[in-house]
């Protein structure tokens, strides 16, 4: 067997393991099936949810706030930390106030931008935005400054314009970390918008979570967090192919 074929094999193994474990320990009374919810059982209650139609709409919900946040605070975030070189000057003035947004926990922030976009979806698109957008401006400005120099020095030397060294050099070296802040990006994304779901949302996986478990139902809310797992892998294995178009 091939080593394209027998890592995933290793993995659905792994996993099959964990699941068949976790079905054992329950049904041996060595894990309490109220504490720990139980495979079999969770497997049950997504199938049924699937047949209503009601987890598919909780996961399209979700899935629309995370990626138009993800993609609205990515193109941003990436942008203005390729724009920060053109100006060290700004750069050096943005970073305390761009140090200080990173370091307050972006929930602290969920609540004022729920009152300021309202309980619609759009105050999740922007939470999720939020988190997107820092990570990407960090990321990418940080990106800019790692570029060899010494491709750099050479067209200063010859007199070619910054606007001119930024758009032949600078972004095309900066490449590599756009592209590796985008997969970064989506679980923050996601994060977001499950907590801006947990706030205040009527549909998505954060609102289903969060009933399920007030409600003590376990395995509604594993059928929950493993749908955002799923999703998260599917949005990780399109960004690797975009990833994959794009290195040279």
């Amino acid at each position: 067997m091939g080593e394209k074929f027998r890592i995933p094999v290793y993995q659905v193994l792994l996993v099959l393991g964990i699941l068949l474990t976790w079905e054992l320990l329950v049904r041996s009374g060595v894990a309490p099936v109220h504490l720990y919810g139980q495979p079999s059982g969770i497997l049950e209650k997504g199938i049924a949810l699937m047949r209503e139609g009601e987890l598919f709409v909780h996961i399209g919900v979700t899935a629309f706030e995370a990626i138009v946040g993800f993609a609205i605070g990515t193109t941003l975030g990436s942008a203005l930390g390729l724009a920060l070189w053109l100006s060290d000057t700004v750069a050096r003035i943005l970073r305390p106030l761009i140090v200080a947004i990173n370091g307050v926990p972006k929930i602290a922030l969920a609540p004022l931008v729920i009152v300021w976009f309202c309980v619609d979806m759009g105050a999740k698109v922007a939470i999720a935005a939020s988190l997107a957008f820092i990570v990407a401006l960090i990321s990418v400005y940080q990106g800019t400054q790692e570029v060899d120099q010494d491709l750099v020095k050479p067209m200063r030397s010859l007199g070619a314009r910054p606007l001119t060294i930024w758009r032949k050099v600078i972004v095309p070296g900066a490449t590599p970390w756009i592209l590796a802040t985008m997969r970064l990006n989506i679980g923050f994304a996601m994060i977001g918008a499950v907590v801006g779901e947990y706030i205040s949302a009527k549909k998505a996986l954060g609102y289903f979570i969060y009933n399920a478990g007030a409600l003590y139902d376990l395995n509604s809310v594993f059928v929950g967090i493993f749908c955002l797992m799923v999703l998260a892998l599917v949005l990780d294995v399109v960004l690797l192919k975009v990833e994959a178009r794009f290195k040279w």
